[in-house]
């Protein structure tokens, strides 16, 4: 009975080696795979944005798309990145094409599309499209712009709006111009704004500033930062200890939220073109580190700090696709801070989840587990590296 009991014990140790060799052959697997596969063409959907004003009785709408993704048909609520979409073969060629080829693209979609965007003073608006302007093709791995310019004419005494923005469309922000106190909202498809007063006065409150711009800095985390996402997994596998861990998030998060404000604030501004490259080469750095060091010396912690100065910038550069309220600068942006701050607490609960709750205390769990997910880590930190300086 006991010869057959250590049978049994053998076969589960057995068992659960092996779980924990497949475990870091699927996070090596995949990670490369969505690594790589996702930086070929950083084809990052970013939020639509309007901007609106009413002069002499007649609506007018400036509105910021990536009217290729829209024109394809790709869901912009299930979609996070174009590469893996459905449709991502017509996306990329309407991305390539010509500013004067696409202009009747862009009036077929506009004409179908625009029923779909329900504005409302009082009665629905009859919204037409007015023009179109497109950015040229620059460089062929990033999106382009779409400039549709809108306009609708409002019934007699109109004094306020209702905008509902159309499934499927992902997130928007929406801007009122030109009036005191404007509205500065941000909305998911589907939603419907408050009633906006024409002639302005609904500027959120702090409060509301706040809770709106949570959602946007985790957004950013998960599921599009797929770089800062590497980044704290890379904090994640340095040891299955719980104080380094907390040593080391805590140094980034202070750095970051310094730059983010300063470079929010238009006190500190660096071209993208440096910080992404760096962000990639940080990356790299703290996987390879994980390799060839077991413990947490003193450097480290500086070390990351410095790294999340550098992200900070780039988180920086998120919200300047589509600003903050200028009146409400502080709680949104804080907010915003909070949000980047659940998306990578989440990103840790995840990766403790699937591998550090089951394995880390397995004596091969730094061998076969941390150290190949390290090494995948600085593989793909490496290449976007080479990608963000030299293609």
């Amino acid at each position: 009975m006991q010869g057959f009991s250590l049978w049994i014990w053998g076969c589960l140790a057995k068992v659960r080696d092996r779980v924990i060799q497949t475990v870091g052959l699927i996070g090596l697997t995949v990670s490369l795979g969505c690594g790589l596969g996702s930086t070929v063409s950083a084809h990052e959907l970013t939020p639509t944005v309007i901007d609106f004003r009413v002069v002499e009785n007649q609506l007018a709408m400036r509105i910021r798309m990536n009217l290729e993704a829209f024109a394809a048909g790709i869901d912009l609520d299930a979609v996070v990145n174009t590469d893996t979409a459905e449709q991502v073969e017509t996306y990329n060629r309407l991305r390539l094409t010509s500013v004067d080829a696409l202009e009747p693209e862009a009036r077929a979609f506009a004409e179908s599309w625009l029923p779909k965007l329900l504005v409302s003073a009082g009665t629905p608006l009859d919204l037409q499209l007015e023009a179109v302007e497109t950015e040229a093709v620059a460089d062929p791995m990033l999106p382009r712009s779409t400039f549709l310019m809108v306009s609708a004419d409002l019934p007699e005494g109109a004094r306020s709006l209702t905008f509902q923005w159309p499934t499927g469309s992902g997130p928007l922000v929406l801007r009122q111009n030109d009036v005191e106190a404007p509205y500065t909202g941000y909305l998911l498809s589907g939603e419907i704004t408050p009633v906006i007063p024409i002639a302005g006065g609904a500027q959120v409150t702090g409060l509301e500033a706040f809770l709106d711009y949570i959602p946007v800095g985790f957004d950013h985390i998960l599921p599009k930062g797929l770089d800062h996402i590497l980044f704290v997994l890379g904090l994640f596998f340095f040891s299955r200890h719980l104080r380094p861990l907390v040593w080391q998030i805590s140094a980034f998060t202070l750095a970051h939220t310094i730059t983010l404000g300063l470079a929010t604030m238009g006190w500190v501004s660096v071209s993208p073109e440096i910080v992404e490259p760096l962000i990639a080469a940080s990356i790299t750095f703290v996987a390879v580190e994980n390799i060839f060091v077991r413990r947490l010396h003193p450097w480290r912690p500086v070390v990351i700090f410095c790294f999340g100065l550098l992200h900070g910038l780039g988180f920086a550069s998120v919200l300047g696709e589509f600003g903050l309220p200028a009146e409400q600068l502080v709680p949104a942006l804080l907010g915003f801070n909070v949000g980047v701050e659940l998306g990578q607490l989440t990103v840790i609960a995840i990766a403790f989840g699937l591998v550090g709750f089951w394995f880390r205390n397995h004596p091969k769990y730094r061998g076969r587990v941390a150290m190949p997910a390290s090494a995948t880590i600085a593989l793909i930190g490496a290449y976007w590296c080479v990608e963000r300086v030299f293609f």
